[in-house]
């Protein structure tokens, strides 16, 4: 479990990459200290409080944790760390069969990912102060309490638990909802606030190392094993077959949105792969322990499909969600976990029948009512506390410093250096193209291509 966690915590230099790739080189930075964070922030608010509402024991019939039960982690350390007769110690505090210090610093790596995922969809625009006040705000109110909701099981992290696992039983084994729902509608509502980008949808805005995308897909995936196969909380057969889910998923994931590109553009692209990679690992997130490993290449391979043509959807609808959090991640995660009331087999761990193993309709209601809570709840309370942090600090840049850069103006700092090939060069010599243009014009065009 502590391996479990680490894998976790990667995910988020991980996220980092991915989305500072895609971004233009002016906002790379800035981009990546929005997921850096993170860390440091939820990290904190975590043992404050965030664990003890998260999964102290209910106060308010399902919808929240005693937020002072376990204030800074009291109550979960102390005891006899180290056995004297070489079995494992007995009575320091454990949530199941691990010590509850462990399982707070995994579910830490949760909260701290979900608020980092939030930020891609602000890309280029957001204050990097206003961008902390609101996703401190964010996880105090929104993610801490769905947590609850979704995590906290009655008799393993608390007495009493949160409303979706034990009252409605609604499937979420690790996070489609609590997780992607929750930041997806999280994302559209702050990008509807703070509206769009400069130029935007006339100017293209292609991603400037597409390099970075695809080593943070990979960190992605790898670390994606710890948040799935961790969430059995041991070293067991539930733990296997999340873990083989959770690569034939992504698998089935990424060729499906390469499939769609190839017959949709003509080509398959880098961006598209690795972008069909987190369709496939946000879709078999909630599904993991309820599927068998056919049902999650069929999970993946919708999401796949899916999720490649969802993210035109903002231009349609004239919302800029810049890298596509909510065409990956909300419709990713409502997609993984409706499809748990299809796709369910008794077989697998959660042992419960969907409609096509002859379940019928009530493990489908339940997913559905699951998830619509979460998306209503989160992109409700997400545009309120968005038009707050607006009225109080302001939200964005101004036009000009967007046009500067959002590194210069928000971190005087800058991601590339090309004060060299700027330099002076002797004779016979010609002052070159700006790189960061010449950059963006190489980068080919992509499956979520601004045009």
């Amino acid at each position: 479990m502590l391996a479990s966690s680490a894998l976790v915590l990667l995910m988020t230099p991980g996220l980092a990459l991915f989305y500072g790739g895609m971004v233009r080189s002016k906002s790379v930075l800035n981009m990546m200290m929005m997921s850096i964070s993170a860390l440091g922030l939820v990290g904190v608010l975590w043992v404050l409080y965030g664990y003890s509402v998260a999964f102290g024991n209910d106060v308010g019939g399902g919808l929240l944790g005693n937020p002072g039960e376990f204030a800074g982690l009291e109550g979960l350390f102390g005891g006899t760390y180290l056995a004297t007769d070489g079995g494992p110690p007995v009575d320091i505090p454990l949530v199941g069969t691990i010590p509850a210090t462990v399982f707070a610093a995994f579910q830490a790596m949760f909260a701290i990912i979900t608020v980092a995922l939030i930020s891609g969809a602000v890309a280029d625009r957001m204050r990097f102060g206003p961008w902390l006040l609101f996703a401190g705000l964010w996880a105090t109110v929104v993610y801490f309490p769905v947590a609850h909701w979704v995590f906290s099981f009655d008799g393993v992290t608390a007495e009493t638990g949160g409303w979706i696992a034990n009252q409605l039983k609604a499937i979420d084994f690790a996070g489609g909802t609590a997780v992607h729902i929750n930041a997806g509608a999280a994302a559209l509502a702050l990008a509807l606030v703070l509206g769009k980008r400069r130029g935007w949808p006339r100017e293209p805005m292609r991603p400037h190392n597409l390099t970075l995308v695809m080593l943070g897909a990979g960190l992605l995936w790898f670390g994606w094993f710890g948040f799935n196969a961790g969430s059995a909380v041991a070293s067991n057969g539930v733990a296997g077959i999340t873990f083989v889910n959770t690569l034939v998923a992504t698998s089935a994931g990424m060729l499906a949105w390469l499939l769609v590109e190839r017959v949709r553009d003509g080509k398959p692209t880098s961006l598209g792969a690795a972008s069909g990679v987190v369709a496939g690992l946000v879709a078999i997130t909630p599904a993991c322990s309820a599927v068998s490993p056919l049902g999650a290449i069929a999970v993946g391979a919708i999401a796949g499909v899916l999720c490649a043509l969802a993210v035109g959807l903002k231009f349609r609808f004239g919302y800029d969600d810049s890298l596509d959090v909510v065409g990956v991640h909300l419709v990713g995660g409502l997609v993984g976990t409706l499809l748990i009331g299809f796709f369910a087999t008794s077989s697998a761990p959660a042992a419960v029948d969907g409609l096509l193993y002859g379940g019928g309709f009530d493990q489908l209601w339940r997913q559905a009512v699951g998830a619509g809570a979460v998306l209503l709840f989160s992109f409700v309370v997400s545009l309120v506390l968005a038009f707050i942090v607006k009225a109080v600090v302001g939200v964005r840049v101004t036009d000009e410093q967007e046009a500067t850069g959002i590194d210069e103006v928000e971190h005087a700092e800058s991601g590339y250096d090309f004060s060299s090939l700027r330099g002076g060069g002797g004779l016979g010599t010609s002052s070159p193209r700006p790189p960061a243009a010449r950059v963006e014009q190489q980068v080919p065009a992509t499956a979520g291509k601004e045009s």
